[in-house]
């Protein structure tokens, strides 16, 4: 009799089990950053300011998150953009070493950039939405590092919807062309233009200018 209980308790049990297994939806873990370096024309002397931000989010990064840096250049909807990326490792020594050798493959690509001619932001974002879905971050971070200028080749289409339910969108170093000196409004309109498409697509938007803000790369 003890040895039916003890089975039909283990039989109750695993049922249990398998009916929670079935009716749960698989959540990520850590931190996903995606950081997007415009590379276009003369935005290629800002990448050192960049330098220290990408050291920074290396430093506050840890076991189980992921980071990414890529460029945006004419065409940034692909794997080949990525210049860095990494998910860190438990153990700490071997995290050390894994941010190590990110901040030198940065370092590297920082000293041997070469301007590209249009910039290609959509594209960019497209390629981080895909990368950290995939990864399957709880949380989802895009940083743009841009003055949000987006110029397109002959025949590239972006006039597609963004899907960032649960992403943190942020601008930064969003500086202002020699144009938006004559016409402010064109600033403005960047601004609100990349707003709008980001929130449309759920996702939560802010622009840092100030990089001594306290929540400027906060996660």
């Amino acid at each position: 009799m003890k040895k039916l209980f003890v089975f039909v308790l283990m039989s109750f049990c695993l049922m249990m089990t398998s009916c929670t297994d079935s009716g749960t939806t698989k959540t990520g873990s850590g931190r996903g950053v995606y950081l997007l370096l415009d590379t276009s024309g003369t935005y290629t002397a800002e990448l050192k300011k960049a330098q220290q931000i990408i050291n920074y989010l290396l430093g506050i990064l840890g076991p189980g998150d992921s980071m990414v840096v890529a460029r945006i250049d004419s065409g940034s909807f692909s794997e080949k953009d990525i210049v860095a990326k990494v998910t860190f490792d438990s153990r700490p020594s071997v995290s050390n070493e894994q941010k190590k050798r990110f901040a030198q493959t940065v370092d590297k690509f920082v000293k041997s950039v070469r301007g590209s001619k249009y910039t290609d932001i959509s594209g960019g974002l497209l390629q981080a939405i895909e990368y950290l879905n995939e990864v399957d971050t709880a949380e989802k971070h895009v940083f743009i590092y841009s003055d949000l200028k987006e110029e397109l080749p002959k025949g590239f289409v972006r006039n597609m919807n963004f899907t960032l339910d649960g992403f943190k969108v942020r601008a930064l170093n969003v500086t202002k062309l020699r144009s938006d000196n004559v016409n402010p409004q064109e600033y403005l309109d960047r601004l609100e233009e990349w707003q709008a498409r980001v929130k449309h697509g759920g996702g939560e938007w802010i622009v840092v200018n100030d990089m001594e803000r306290e929540d400027a790369l906060a996660l």
